[in-house]
């Protein structure tokens, strides 16, 4: 499946799992394991949990279980948890990432940012579950150091549940070359300027996790 524009895919709140079928887990790998070892037998279950988990950054994003091990989780190792176990359970609930418009509105402090490098937003990555193109954000509610939910994206593209940061981070440079620094907008600005704002954008998000 290649980049799609966001109006095809509606946002859900976090109330609307009712519309992912509650498939019982069965153990078919090791994510679906682990859920039936700490007791929860269904896949809404799982994804209240998992929505529930503490909002934070962590170690390892190659480790399928780091959730698990760390009690915490981003967008990335939140969602890349419930793919996985979507996966294992053959269940039509995807991964999917999206480059958005990060402004003021959205973190606080990011205006000092856009000022110093002369852009109007910073391009960031986001990611997010779709079934049945109904899109489905499990860090909505979350401390996550953003003032409200991202609802607007550039570009999304569906990924497996192990799509890598670096692989992650060629398709953002991607995105980025062939479609951001074309946009009116960003005329005449340069690669590197986004891409030292974005680091900046990165630190202020993780600044502000308790």
């Amino acid at each position: 499946m290649g980049n799609l524009f966001l109006h095809s895919i509606p946002k859900l709140g976090v109330d609307s799992y009712s519309l992912i079928p509650n498939v019982k887990i069965v153990e078919r790998g090791a994510i679906s394991s682990k859920f039936i070892e700490i007791g929860i037998y269904e896949l809404t279950q799982a994804i209240d949990y998992v929505h529930s988990v503490k909002y934070g950054y962590n170690s390892n994003y190659d480790d399928p279980l780091i959730l698990f091990k760390e009690n915490k989780g981003t967008c990335t190792s939140k969602h890349t948890t419930i793919a996985r176990l979507a996966k294992e359970l053959n269940i039509p609930l995807f991964k999917n990432v999206g480059i958005y418009k990060m402004t003021e509105e959205i973190v606080t402090g990011t205006q000092e940012i856009l000022n110093v490098h002369h852009i109007p937003y910073i391009p960031m990555i986001h990611c997010f579950l779709v079934y049945q193109q109904k899109r489905f954000d499990l860090t909505e509610g979350n401390l996550n150091g953003k003032n409200r939910v991202i609802d607007e994206f550039i570009q999304i593209k569906q990924v497996p549940p192990d799509f890598s940061q670096k692989e992650e981070y060629s398709w953002y440079k991607e995105v980025l070359r062939s479609v951001v620094l074309k946009l009116d907008e960003m005329k005449g600005t340069k690669e590197i300027e986004i891409l030292k704002a974005r680091q900046k954008g990165i630190f202020l998000l993780k600044s502000k996790i308790v």
